[in-house]
């Protein structure tokens, strides 16, 4: 368990989902103890909507958090559900300067890896250092956006990275995102992907950060850098969003500080003895988390059963797996986690997509299930 829960949980404020036999009901965990908030609200959504921030919950003593013990689905468990249910899941991209970068290679590669070194060397001395001291939208972003494209080296992706509107879309649908010990899915028709390790702000109805968590926005660089119009396919398949372990609210010992000052750690393991070790540093992180937010959620785009927002990632992998040149690319069976110390840990073993479990409970689902158990009239 060590490495699942946050290093002072015994501090830590959680909500998570549980399922007690009926089927999934939210759960709160405060000094230790998974409390079933579900007499509350049905739903994740719908509690951290009824829950006044800093507000102490309360509900049925399920035991203690240290009995849980879950076990991965690739060790004979079940995993943990992922943590959220009806909020709609958001990703903001290009937010850190390094995988900036990586996405001009990515499209000026055409999605094809083996280009891609000899492309990066070539960016990196040329705009590398320039593209981490600009702050976007601003007027050095402006004076610098007019250089590169004299320089015949302007691209979409640096226009979402300096200008005024960052990068905001919709990672995935509604209930399809897996949690912590699942599997997630990779398409056996992608050549270069990775896992894509981030903080995950938890927003209600009304727009306000309640909480954090972690991520893994799983991509595919060569999906995506064939063209950015493929960028659903590159980012929303089965099994390509995992989130968890736990939702961490804000309260006077964890605060949004916190998640802009969080070390993202990424370790991936494989079965053909590869490793690789990186961090995400979020003080790097271009646009500060409340911007996105304003720009994910106000006039233009309401959530009234609230959002999730991945907040992007610094982590760009290069390292060579298969070949001088070849940089990173997934296998099947590679072990991911990604851990930061207030937030927990997140583990996934990855899949082709065509062999994770096919996403079944939507919505619909859903309100069945809460109509069985004669919560229907409270949603």
């Amino acid at each position: 368990m060590g490495g699942f829960l946050p290093d002072d949980a015994e501090h830590a404020v959680l909500i998570g989902r549980m399922d007690f036999g009926a089927g999934p009901s939210p759960v709160a965990v405060v000094d230790g103890r998974i409390l079933d908030v579900s007499a509350h609200a049905p739903t994740v959504s719908q509690y951290l909507n009824l829950l006044t921030p800093g507000e102490r919950p309360s509900g049925i003593d399920r035991g203690a958090l240290s009995d849980l013990a879950p076990r991965a689905v690739w060790d004979g468990g079940s995993g943990c559900l992922s943590p959220i249910d009806l909020q709609c899941i958001k990703a903001a991209g290009v937010t850190f300067a390094r995988s900036t970068l990586e996405r001009v290679i990515e499209e000026a590669a055409r999605g094809d890896k083996s280009r891609a070194a000899s492309i990066r060397n070539d960016l990196a001395a040329r705009i590398g250092g320039e593209l981490g001291a600009v702050r976007p939208g601003s007027p050095e972003a402006v004076r610098l956006k007019a250089e590169l494209i004299a320089a015949g080296l302007w691209s979409q992706y640096l226009e979402v990275a300096i200008g005024p509107d960052a990068e905001i879309f919709t990672k995935a649908p509604v209930l399809s995102s897996v949690g912590w010990g699942a599997l997630v899915g990779v398409r056996s028709d992608s050549a270069w992907n990775n896992p894509e390790p981030e903080a995950v702000l938890v927003c209600d109805g009304q727009g306000r950060a309640r909480g954090a968590m972690l991520g893994n926005d799983v991509n595919l660089r060569d999906f995506e850098g064939r063209s950015a119009l493929l960028l659903a396919k590159a980012k929303d398949n089965t099994a390509s969003c995992a989130l968890g372990p736990f939702i961490r609210l804000f309260d006077d010992r964890f605060t949004l500080e916190d998640v802009r000052s969080a070390i993202i750690g990424l370790e991936v393991s494989g079965e053909d003895g590869f490793t690789l070790s990186e961090t995400s540093e979020m003080a790097q992180i271009s646009r500060d988390p409340l911007e996105l937010i304003s720009q994910a959620c106000g006039p233009n785009h309401q959530y009234p059963d609230g959002f999730v927002l991945f907040c992007g990632t610094m982590f760009a992998p290069v390292q060579d797996r298969n070949g001088a040149g070849a940089g990173f690319t997934h296998h099947v069976g590679d072990i991911v986690r990604i851990r930061s110390p207030r937030l927990g840990g997140l583990e996934n073993k990855v899949v082709a997509c065509e062999d994770a479990p096919p996403w079944t409970f939507g919505i619909g689902a859903l309100m069945e299930s809460l109509a069985a158990r004669g919560r229907s009239r409270e949603i």
